[in-house]
């Protein structure tokens, strides 16, 4: 991809939302680009947050380790997606790690230079401050959901929300264009390998999905979002 193509696709970023292109083209200028193996991780919990990164190619897992040393798979992200915001803040340790789940690349920033810039461009410094409060307030409906509700509807809108993420149509249904362990959907929302297993069995003989070893397909969105909204 071209950087004319680039600068377009970091204009949907939502950091990046209302400025103008010549205005990002200086930005891009300052972001080095790095290439990561799959399995290879960018940070890790507990690193000096000094950067911001944005996904170039691949795809990354952003995953949290417990006090009891448990580890929660929060969020599977891919391509012109923003991670590591904390970056922007002076102090802080990185509160996840972030691990490239298939080759890939990013772009990535020295939260020091995204600071200056907000100086002269305060549309920047809006949007990290809607973004940071959007993160914010996910967090704790994801802490909500773990804590009151049913484990078959946390599935539910965790699957609803990556099939509306990623999701490609296919003969089949809905495949959600991840490679996404029975595990990982566990982490997600806090709960076993085998519910998770036995749910999809279930959903399966319903009609509901058709799962695989890395592989889920949603044959019947409307009735998974019946479950998700306890309909």
């Amino acid at each position: 991809m071209d950087s004319t193509n680039e600068i377009g696709r970091l204009l949907e970023v939502p950091l990046f939302a209302g400025l103008a292109a010549d205005e990002l083209g200086d930005i891009k200028k300052f972001a080095q680009i790095r290439k990561m193996g799959a399995g290879e991780y960018y940070f890790l919990q507990g690193d000096p947050a000094n950067s911001v990164f944005v996904v170039r190619e691949g795809r990354v897992k952003l995953t949290q380790i417990t006090m009891d040393g448990q580890q929660i798979l929060l969020r599977v992200i891919g391509p012109w997606t923003l991670f590591a915001i904390v970056g922007l803040t002076s102090g802080r340790n990185y509160p996840v790690s972030a691990q490239a789940s298939e080759t890939g690349s990013a772009f990535i920033w020295s939260g020091d230079v995204l600071m200056g810039y907000m100086n002269n461009h305060p549309r920047l410094a809006m949007n990290a401050v809607h973004l940071m409060a959007g993160y914010v307030q996910e967090f704790q409906d994801r802490l909500r959901e773990i804590a009151t509700e049913r484990v078959e509807r946390r599935l539910a809108r965790t699957l609803s929300r990556l099939a509306s993420q990623t999701g490609i149509k296919t003969d089949e249904g809905v495949l959600i264009n991840l490679q996404l362990t029975r595990q990982d959907l566990a982490e997600m929302i806090g709960t076993t390998l085998y519910t998770v297993s036995r749910i999809l069995s279930q959903w399966e003989t319903a009609g509901l999905v058709v799962s695989g070893r890395e592989r889920v397909v949603i044959r019947d969105p409307h009735g998974l979002v019946r479950i998700a909204e306890d309909l």
